[in-house]
């Protein structure tokens, strides 16, 4: 008795654990209110649901037992079943209870998982819109009809069950026979069952009436797209008047089952019962497949237009691409001048020679400086400004914790020591770094990082890569950073759950399923811990209501490190709008687990970017900002939830200049334009001009091009814009189909300002113009010469410009191999018109194909010198040998340290200076037959013996080679 009662206090603690370090994180992060307002609901429904349910049963169950027959009217059938009532009679109130709990308890926690259709249907507001078949508001559709529905099949399985309880138990009792001769049922039993049969009936004939409305957002498969959801003409002139007289003939059957309480008979009923079930056969199914065969396909297209524009036009504003300018574009340049056209392309677009999915590797080796901290796969596209006050297209990452990297794995290293990531590392998009050259161009770098983003909190607690917890402030110290010695530091934010109390260590300990939390000496007063910490985690926890978009981009505002995140409001309950599947529609060629749509599976068929979400890299405060103020989904969840999100107005201009158009909503709207830039419904029904997404011609792996973020102008623009890019092609065609750019820039006026340019003639795709850049003879030169040198090509982010009524095309290429496991810049691609050129740099490229020479006045902003290049020759002569001997020795000093305290970035970096330094060496020694040579020969003494001093030179340098070897 003793074990038992342990056991079940153990189990009652587990999941007590559960529920409250839940309400202590929620009370941490202030946001209490959704934990309560959550709880309280879910509460609700299954205490109200579980009820009902359970008193359905047991009210038909004892109402059953009590309509019995007496005992002397029982057949030989049922006094078989003696036993069976003489087993059950001591304990049928137990039974009578166990039976209601159970299926009460069913209920209930299957209701209460219905608490978002609870929260919407009572707090819906209006959308200002109308369906165009039943004239009803949006809203009836996206908030109403959903709880309906839940309702009726609440009823239905309640009906159904009492209606088996309640059977069950009258054959028990002699109310029901199924071998004895007579009657087989009792009046009362009659009765009893007659009812419920009419409350099943009644059900139906409610259901037949719902799905007249559901026809309005049915999903169904249709020639003219995918995804159909709306009316079709055999849904208006066959389903919908079917569906009408199903629901009356449902309701007199069910008026003939609630007459059996006086008629006693189950004749008209059962025949009710059969018309009923013979009519949904004639009526509901074989009357649409008539209409259908004979007057819709002979002529389909005629039939189906009026229903074809609804869905377009509900389509459009759904996804919010009603307004989108789709504007004829040729495709071909309107001036042959070449001058013109190299001096248009400088200020054409702000090429981004730097590409976020490339130099991740360049930032981890360069700027890792330990192995415990890593750099995101992606980087991220921000604007900033340079010393010039200018702003600039910049990539940035943070240098985030990897406990896979620490130096030795152990319960305090993993949770104590190692607690944060350190420091934000930017680089200019457009510009290359010199040492070495090729590389990123670091606006901001180091450790701690100095440059342009001044003084701010560097410390990084919360993050895309911090997925463990970490306990911090109290006894035990963490390693801050190291860098001239190792730096030590406390939390001292307000983050976390204090752990200084002996009931909250117990409570995660047994929640993280770690005992040592409970008795461990580094955890004391001031003791916090840290979890939930990536910025998804925590946006997602705080509102539960959102969907996340799959990339999380940090930002350096006011002083702090802060994750802005983007979140979008979603039903698919929008009549007549085509559905779509999240994580289908979002998944391109970049798409990993971390930048994946949290709702993978989700079928939306309306989406807005209601909410921008902040979370502070350090003390993980999370704050949701109002962004579209005319959603009506966002204002339903405000007022179930209300005080969790701000208002757009409190959000800072600081913030506001970093906020950008989401990746993932851009990803939705482009793939519904492929069909949806159509609005004629003749042409949408022919699929003519459908598009497609063409697959990214840059990466290995399969998948859609991903969008680019870009500075760029469209055509009658006068000043470049931060702008989302992607281009289309028509489908089942390489060629160049489309190109769509909508502004980006959150504090611009033109904010999602979207505009298409339909190419009306024939340009090359994507695709065609890498196949042709792979062809290009230069570029097989190129990969030739680095066959030797272990070295690989990798191609940066194609991008598409429109120039002077063409489209230009910019590639940077990369090298990655070697002495050097990073990608470094080498050349740039460029295509324009039907020439395609490789060259050393952008501006070379720019020139040769627009055919022009570099006058010093056409070179584009932002971008320099070729890695490797330069118009001054090398040093040469017995200084400039010496130098170059003595700094390859302090490299190779340098080198042999490093290795020793297996400082990999500082190893990595002698050796570059060993190289570059025996590079120097060899070029400062004379050519043979140049006129130092001559001058050296002419002072040498006979029997050509050369003096110690000229020796001592080649053999040290020898000797450093054979170090550096």
């Amino acid at each position: 008795m003793t074990l038992g009662v342990l056991a079940v206090l153990a189990m009652a603690f587990v999941m007590f654990a559960g529920f409250w370090t839940d309400w202590l994180w929620y009370r941490s992060v202030a946001y209490s209110s959704v934990f309560t307002t959550t709880l309280w609901t879910k509460i609700g429904l299954f205490l109200v649901f579980g009820l009902l349910m359970a008193l359905a049963i047991g009210v038909n169950i004892w109402l059953a037992h009590r309509l019995r027959p007496p005992l002397s009217a029982m057949s030989l059938e049922q006094q078989s079943l003696d036993r069976y009532r003489m087993s059950i009679a001591p304990y049928k109130k137990w039974v009578l209870l166990a039976v209601t709990a159970l299926v009460g308890l069913i209920a209930g926690a299957s209701a209460s998982g219905q608490w978002r259709t609870w929260l919407m249907y009572v707090n819906g507001v209006a959308f200002g819109q109308k369906d165009p078949q039943f004239q009803l508001d949006v809203s009836f559709y996206a908030f109403d009809l959903p709880w309906y529905r839940f309702m009726l099949g609440f009823g239905f399985a309640a009906t159904v069950l009492s209606l088996i309880a309640a059977a069950l138990t009258h054959y028990l009792y002699g109310g029901l026979r199924i071998t004895s001769p007579g009657a087989r049922a009792t009046g009362a039993a009659t009765g009893h069952l007659s009812v419920l049969l009419g409350i099943f009936v009644s059900l139906k004939a409610v259901a037949y009436w719902l799905d007249r409305y559901g026809l309005a957002v049915k999903s169904s498969d249709f020639k003219a797209t995918d995804n159909w959801t709306g009316l079709r003409y055999v849904d208006a002139n066959a389903y919908l008047p079917a569906k009408t007289i199903l629901f009356c003939i449902a309701a007199i059957c069910a008026v003939l089952f609630f007459a059996t309480l006086w008629r006693r008979t189950w004749q008209l009923p059962v025949i009710g019962f059969g018309l009923m079930v013979l009519s949904a056969i004639l009526i509901g199914g074989l009357y649409p497949a008539i209409v259908q065969k004979f007057q819709v396909q002979p002529n389909e297209q005629a039939k189906e237009a009026p229903f074809i524009q609804k869905n377009i036009n509900a389509t459009r504003d759904a996804y919010d691409i009603d307004d989108a300018k789709v504007d004829d574009y040729d495709g071909q340049a309107t001036t042959e001048d070449d001058t013109k056209l190299r001096a248009a392309a400088n200020t054409a677009a702000s090429y981004r020679v730097m590409d976020p999915n490339v130099v991740s590797p360049a930032f981890q080796q360069l700027q890792q400086r330990r192995n415990y901290y890593q750099f995101p796969r992606t980087l991220d596209v921000d604007r900033y400004k340079d010393k010039d006050g200018k702003e600039q297209d910049t990539i940035i990452g943070l240098r985030e914790l990897n406990i896979q990297g620490l130096p030795k794995r152990n319960w305090i290293n993993d949770h104590f020591t190692y607690t944060h990531g350190y420091g934000a590392i930017a680089a200019s998009g457009t510009t290359t770094g010199t040492n070495p050259t090729g590389s990123p161009d670091f606006t901001e770098s180091g450790l701690p990082s100095t440059g342009e983003f001044g003084k701010y909190e560097q410390r990084i607690y919360y993050g895309e890569k911090t997925e463990q917890y970490s306990i911090v402030g109290g006894p035990q110290k963490e390693l801050d950073y190291e860098e001239d010695g190792e730096k030590t530091t406390s939390y001292e934010g307000d983050s976390g759950v204090s752990l200084s109390n002996s009931f909250n260590r117990a409570a995660y300990a047994v929640a993280f399923s770690e005992p040592q939390i409970m008795y461990s000496g580094a955890i004391g007063d001031g003791s916090r811990i840290l979890y939930n910490r990536t910025p998804k985690e925590r946006v997602e926890a705080v509102a539960p209501w959102l969907t996340i978009d799959g990339d999380a981009y940090p930002a350096v505002v006011d002083g702090r490190i802060k994750w802005i995140v983007d979140a979008y409001t979603t039903t698919n309950g929008y009549p007549y709008a085509s559905r779509t599947t999240l994580g289908d529609t979002t998944a391109d060629s970049l798409t990993t687990n971390q930048r994946a749509v949290v709702a993978q599976q989700n079928q939306v068929n309306y989406i807005r970017n209601s909410v921008k979400a902040t979370v502070d890299a350090y003390d993980g405060k999370v704050k949701l900002y109002e962004w579209d103020t005319k959603d009506p989904v966002l204002k339903t969840w405000r007022k179930a939830f209300p005080g969790t999100v701000e208002p757009r107005g409190d959000i800072p201009q600081e913030l506001m200049d970093h906020l950008r158009y989401p990746q993932d909503l851009f990803k939705v709207q482009r793939e519904l334009l492929t069909r949806y830039h159509v609005e004629d419904p003749a042409q949408f029904y022919s699929g003519s001009d459908a598009w497609q997404v063409p697959d990214d011609p840059t990466n290995k792996e399969p998948g859609s091009v991903p969008p680019y973020y870009l500075s760029m102008k469209m055509p009658g623009q006068d000043a470049q814009q931060f702008s989302l890019t992607t281009t289309f092609t028509p489908r089942g065609r390489p060629n160049l189909g489309a190109f769509m750019a909508v502004n980006a820039d959150a504090a611009s006026k033109d904010y999602g300002t979207m505009r298409l340019l339909r190419v009306t003639s024939t340009v090359k795709g994507p695709g065609q113009v890498q196949s042709e850049l792979n062809g290009n003879d230069d570029v097989a030169e190129f990969v030739r010469n680095l066959k030797g040198t272990d070295s690989d090509i990798e191609y940066g982010n194609l991008l598409t410009v429109p120039l002077e009524g063409g489209f230009l095309y910019i590639e940077p290429v990369y090298t990655r191999g070697g002495n050097q496991n990073y990608p470094l810049l080498r050349k740039v691609a460029a295509s324009y018109g039907s020439k395609i050129v490789f060259e050393n740099s952008l501006g070379e490229a720019l020139n040769a194909v627009f055919g022009v020479e570099d006058d010093g006045s056409t070179t584009p902003p932002d971008t320099q010198d070729p890695p490797g290049e330069t118009d001054e020759p090398p040093a040469t002569g017995d200084a400039a040998l010496k130098k170059a001997i003595a700094d390859a020795q302090k490299a190779y000093s340098d080198g042999e340290k490093a290795l020793q305290e297996q400082d990999w970035p500082a190893y990595g970096k002698a050796q570059e200076a060993l190289q570059d330094a025996l590079e120097r060496a060899a070029a400062a020694q004379p050519k043979p037959g140049s006129e130092g040579d001559k001058a050296d020969s002419a002072e040498k003494p006979e029997g050509d013996a050369k003096p110690e001093a000229d020796a001592k030179p080649d053999s040290s340098a020898e000797q450093a080679s054979d170090q550096g070897s």
